[in-house]
């Protein structure tokens, strides 16, 4: 690889990093061809992309970007894997899914929001974050509970609004 070459990767790689807010390093080594094809199939269905880099290129893009990855740096050794996505837990959870089968990928380490996780033991705590998406929903939920009160009080109550004062009064908080 020229020094061209190592330099258009390089921009490559600190644009990607720039560009998300989630990004998990992992090792697929070990992996035979059927098992990796398998994952990157289970990475595109979850909307994550997956790219192996070079540990030494990937340290300079992550130098050269505007984040703090702080100990991420130091996960930088042997097979390194990029998994990035919109999702932050759908990297953690296509690993877990996957380490099912297989004993790999393991999770070096993740960035996400600005937060900094190391080592395999964080993959449950990664599966368990919720999305933007699942947050939303949860809100959603959260602010449709009280009209589904009022109006189950009103088809109680007969309709009127003392019968829905005097429904809603009864009920425990």
């Amino acid at each position: 690889m020229t020094r061209e070459e190592k330099s258009q990767v390089i921009e490559t790689l600190t644009a990607q990093l720039s560009e998300n807010a989630t990004i998990y390093l992992a090792d697929i080594s070990g992996l035979d061809a059927g098992a990796t094809s398998n994952l990157r199939r289970a990475c595109y269905k979850a909307g994550v992309k997956l790219n192996v880099v070079k540990n030494t290129l990937l340290a300079k893009a992550m130098e050269a970007s505007d984040k703090d990855f702080g100990e991420l740096a130091g996960v930088l050794k042997g097979n390194t894997s990029l998994m990035v996505s919109e999702a932050s837990n759908a990297p953690a959870k296509v690993i877990k899914e996957f380490r099912k089968k297989s004993e790999k990928p393991l999770l070096k380490g993740a960035f996400i929001e600005e937060a900094v996780y190391v080592g395999d033991d964080q993959l449950d705590a990664l599966v368990d974050i919720k999305s933007r998406e699942e947050l939303i929903g949860d809100i959603v939920g959260l602010l449709q509970s009280p009209a589904k009160n009022v109006i189950s009080a009103l088809k109680s109550g007969g309709n009127t609004i003392a019968g829905l004062v005097k429904t809603l009064s009864e009920r425990p908080e």
